[in-house]
């Protein structure tokens, strides 16, 4: 059976990455999280006090650029999949809303994504790899075998979003959330660098009212069209 790269593009909060893992786990492929990456990037400007009143310092963040190391592996304590900023498990620092609302600021900086993406492409040089994010099927992967574009409402994204962080223990406010998926839709969609767009040759799925069995079933159906 052939290697292939699957691309998942789509909307935050989505389930992007939840469909990207599942699969992987499945097929026995290699799974990369590019949103995580980026977060890992926003965290790490926060921490360094380089994001003010929505305005990065990019000529910090770019003599840093380099130096900024993304990672991942699976933890089997825990069932999941966690992301290393230079060595560190950032995991759960990364999904906190303070990241959320800042992320698409950093993500849409020309010299983060070809950093970013180039970390991306190495990922997947023997190819066996399902990378979910913005422009995986247009930008790191335009060659990709299987292309995905999920699509949901923004009150039913919002509305998970905001059961996963309460889940998490987090005091947040729907209203903020839904405020905050409709602006990084925006941002995301018309940044200059690598805009989220659907690939021509992407299949495209709105997941608002699937359960995870039935988009898992969904996926696997796609994937095996192509590898056999």
């Amino acid at each position: 059976m052939k290697k292939i790269i699957v691309a998942i593009d789509g909307f935050s909060s989505c389930g992007k990455s939840t469909m990207a893992k599942e699969l992987a786990k499945s097929v026995g492929y290699a799974y990369v999280d590019s949103g995580a990456m980026y977060r890992a990037v926003t965290l790490y400007c926060q921490r360094k006090g380089w994001i003010v009143n929505g305005v990065v310092n990019q000529d910090e963040l770019k003599k840093a650029i380099d130096s900024i190391l993304i990672e991942f592996s699976y933890n089997p304590d825990k069932n999941r999949n966690e992301t290393f900023l230079n060595k560190e498990n950032v995991e759960d620092e990364i999904r906190t809303l303070q990241v959320s609302e800042e992320v698409s600021i950093v993500s849409s900086i020309g010299f983060v994504r070809s950093a970013m993406v180039k970390q991306q492409q190495a990922y997947a040089k023997e190819r066996g790899v399902v990378m979910d994010g913005r422009d995986i099927g247009t930008v790191v992967f335009p060659d990709a075998e299987l292309k995905i574009f999920l699509v949901a409402s923004a009150e039913i994204r919002a509305q998970r979003r905001y059961d996963e962080l309460i889940a998490k223990g987090e005091k947040v406010s729907f209203d903020e959330i839904l405020e905050n998926v409709k602006q990084r839709d925006f941002l995301d969609q018309t940044r200059k660098e690598s805009p989220l767009r659907k690939a021509e040759d992407a299949i495209e799925l709105d997941n608002g009212n699937l359960t995870l069995e039935e988009q898992r079933d969904w996926l696997l159906k796609r994937f095996k069209e192509v590898v056999e």
